[in-house]
């Protein structure tokens, strides 16, 4: 027996996701982690899978061979996620907008919808959301409609986890693979809120994913203080 924290992270084979497991280790937490290429860290309080959360047939399985004999998990971070094209809606095809809702938002039903039937006591859920959500700017098409989703799809699971927090949660601007690939790739002519992004970068305002774990680290455990289902951001929380 222990009283280790234990933390179960999606998505932490690279970026945020990474960045909460070094964090969490760090802090001596027993840490569950699941993702399509796998966690690159090695560490005897990390217990790691892979799994394609997209293919929803895998994901029981998957789960219930890394958690399966869990009793408790302290804390739940929904992380995974794509961006998807940055283009204009109506330019976007079905298929890319279908793909970004499969990940963004439906892998996360599978996966709460196995915690649920699991018997393990929640005690905190994070739906890794975005500004995205509720900003409306041109060309977040797919994204924007899968975070947006994703704070409703958290408000519903609260009805169905009493007595479990749930929060979605914006994290901020973070450097990840996903801010160079606008950087790179997307014209801010055409797509103006795509400039302040690209002028953030190396600068503080948009941290390295160890340091900007820390902060979202920090933030969680502040979450339980505002009610169940709410959308919070990092930027306005206290």
């Amino acid at each position: 027996m222990t009283d280790r924290k234990t933390v179960f992270i999606t998505g932490n084979s690279s970026g945020i996701g990474l960045g909460l497991t070094r964090e969490y280790l760090s802090r001596g937490c027993e840490v569950y982690g699941v993702s399509r290429r796998g966690c690159p860290l090695e560490n005897e309080r990390l217990h790691d899978i892979c799994c394609d959360l997209a293919d929803f047939e895998t994901v029981a399985p998957a789960l219930q061979s890394l958690l399966g004999d869990t009793g408790v998990l302290d804390l739940v971070v929904l992380n995974a996620g794509v961006l998807g094209d940055i283009r204009e809606l109506h330019d976007t095809p079905m298929a890319d907008i279908r793909r970004v809702m499969d990940i963004n938002l439906w892998a996360n039903k599978a996966v709460m919808d196995w915690l649920h039937d699991s018997g393990i006591r929640l005690r905190q859920v994070v739906f890794m959301s975005s500004g995205a959500a509720v900003n409306g700017n041109k060309g977040w098409s797919g994204y924007a409609l899968s975070k947006a989703a994703l704070n409703m799809m958290a408000q519903l699971y609260v009805h169905e986890f009493p007595d479990t927090h749930i929060a979605a949660f914006a994290p901020g601007l973070v450097h990840t693979r996903m801010q160079d690939d606008i950087r790179d790739h997307v014209d801010s002519r055409l797509f103006p809120s795509m400039q302040a992004l690209k002028d953030a970068i190396g600068t503080a305002f948009m941290p390295e994913p160890r340091e900007a774990a820390r902060l979202l680290a920090d933030a969680f455990g502040k979450l339980p203080a505002y009610p169940s289902g709410s959308f919070l951001d990092i930027r306005t929380i206290k």
